[in-house]
């Protein structure tokens, strides 16, 4: 999976995310038929569970699970999608 810097997220905040999926696992493939959300590819990254958190700023940048940069956050308020993994 290839990864970018974080300064070269230009969508939104980076996102701290519980789990990220591909489109086409059976997990993403349910949540994405269950809200009704058609993406292109199936290599598609779906970040789960997501909040933004801050790159820059004393404790506001840690995440222990899976750091982001999203195309679309928030969708339904349950993932976000078109996610490539970030290095803080």
């Amino acid at each position: 999976t290839p990864t970018e810097p974080a300064s070269s997220c230009s969508t939104g905040p980076i996102q701290c995310c519980n789990s990220v999926e591909s489109a086409s696992d059976p997990v993403g493939s349910l949540l994405l038929g269950l809200l009704g959300i058609v993406v292109q590819g199936v290599d598609v990254l779906l970040g789960l569970d997501c909040s933004p958190i801050s790159v820059i700023g004393v404790g506001g940048g840690n995440c222990n699970t899976n750091v982001v940069c999203c195309q679309n956050n928030n969708v339904g308020g349950l993932i976000s999608i078109g996610c490539v993994p970030v290095i803080l």
